[in-house]
This record gives C-alpha cells, sequence and structure tokens, in this order.
C-alpha cells in the first residue's frame, strides 16, 4: 500500500478568500515503511504573505518572489501523488487549498475517499487532549526539536512517525503474552493482559506415573529425552 503523508503552507487561513499555497512537502510510504522518496517545492503565490502566516512558516515575500508558481509544479506534484492515499493533519485545510489550486488551473479535485486525517485519528484515540502536531510528538516521544517554524516537508517527515504511532507503532503484535478477546459489538479484537499466578500450580503427575514414564522410556531403543531425564547416568 502507498501512502503520501501531506503538509502545505500558505499565505493565510483563506482559501476561498484568494489565499495561495507557497510550499508543499511529501514523504511516501509502503505497508507504512519511508521509501525515501520526498516531494518538496517552494511556490510563489502571486500575492503578498499575510503577516500571521509569515509568523508561523516565516517564508517572506522576497524569499518567493523567484520561485515557480503553482501550475509550473502542479504536473510533477499529482504525478507524485497519484495512486497514494493522502495521510494530511487537519487534512480539510491542506485539501482545501491544494483543490483551489487545482481547480485555477481546470484539474480535478483530490478526491475525499483518498484522505486520511490524522488529526480525526488522534481526537478518536485521544479525546479531550491537545492533539496538535507538538503535542502528539511529546505523547510518542517523537523528536520535534528542529522544528522551530513550521515547514510542509519537516512536518511531513515529523507526521509519518506520528502516524506510525496512531496506527499501532512500527512493529506489529505478535499477540505473545496477552490475550485476544472477541468484540461482540464490533467484530474487532479487543486485547487484555493474561494474569500471572502468584504460585505456580502443584503438579498433577505422582511418583508412580514418573516411573512408569521412565520405564517406558527405557524400552526405546534411542531414548531422546534420556538425557534430560538423567536415565543414561542411571544405566551407566
Amino acid at each position: 500500500m502507498r501512502e503520501i503523508v501531506l503538509d502545505t503552507e500558505t499565505t493565510g487561513v483563506e482559501a476561498n478568500n484568494g489565499d495561495r499555497v507557497v510550499e508543499i512537502g511529501g514523504v511516501e510510504l509502503v505497508n507504512h515503511c519511508p521509501t525515501g522518496r520526498t516531494f518538496h517545492c517552494y511556490i510563489n503565490p502571486e500575492r503578498p504573505m499575510q503577516e500571521g502566516a509569515f509568523k508561523v512558516h516565516g517564508l517572506s515575500d522576497a524569499f518567493l518572489s523567484d520561485k515557480p508558481v503553482f501550475a509550473a509544479v502542479a504536473q510533477e506534484f499529482a504525478e507524485f501523488v497519484d495512486g497514494a492515499r493522502l495521510v494530511i493533519h487537519n487534512a480539510s485545510f491542506d485539501v482545501g487549498f491544494l483543490n483551489m489550486e487545482f481547480r485555477r488551473l481546470g484539474m480535478g479535485p483530490i478526491d475525499p475517499a483518498r484522505v486520511v486525517d490524522t488529526l480525526g485519528m488522534a481526537r478518536r484515540k485521544h479525546p479531550g487532549a491537545s492533539n496538535s502536531l507538538d503535542a502528539l510528538c511529546s505523547r510518542y516521544g517523537i523528536d520535534n526539536s528542529r522544528r522551530t517554524k513550521h515547514g510542509a516537508l519537516l512536518d511531513s517527515e515529523i507526521l509519518a512517525e506520528v502516524y506510525i504511532e496512531l496506527i499501532g507503532g512500527k512493529q506489529a503484535d505478535l499477540g505473545l503474552g496477552v490475550v485476544a478477546v472477541a468484540g461482540l459489538a464490533n467484530g474487532l479484537a479487543g486485547i487484555s493482559e493474561r494474569p500471572q499466578r502468584l504460585r505456580p500450580l502443584a503438579p498433577r503427575l505422582d511418583e508412580a506415573a514418573l516411573a512408569a514414564h521412565e520405564a517406558f522410556i527405557l524400552t526405546l531403543k534411542t531414548p531422546l529425552w534420556g538425557g534430560y531425564l538423567g536415565l543414561e547416568e542411571k544405566k551407566a
């Protein structure tokens, strides 16, 4: 399964009122593992940056002035994400901006069925808690010290780690030491820890049974377990 963990930066928060995308970052996962393939570009929005947005990501009008416009990168970006599921934090924001950019070029919108919103996942998993990207990094022990400003590619890389934790961590649970309990309400399996006995059960074999077993072992031509039972020493 191919997924693209995606983030954007913009000139403001109102896609319907003329704000534009200024940065796109994406990280490719295959079967939830990073492949090393990424997509990243800065974009000249052809409009001034709002002060509030600049404080978030630090991308100035001067810095973006010589960058390509969205039309110049749209096809390459569309090919990079083609056929992949898109993993986005607060997806409605990013998808709304990207669809507005595609609409200006007469390109089709992103299908909502392809989108996984990690903010919604986090809210279901941690109801009532802060589920910002920084808060999730703190909760899962993910190093985000490089994140002094928002940046689309860096945020995508961090979100990829958060996403793996949200879906269960880096390694699949093999069920060792736990008991799977059928969830009758929704058909899913819940997991509960197997309680440990404070004292082991007493053995059920008495001396007569043990002696009968040793006698049976001695009738075998190659008593494989003789060494374990100490019978070889007895025969010697």
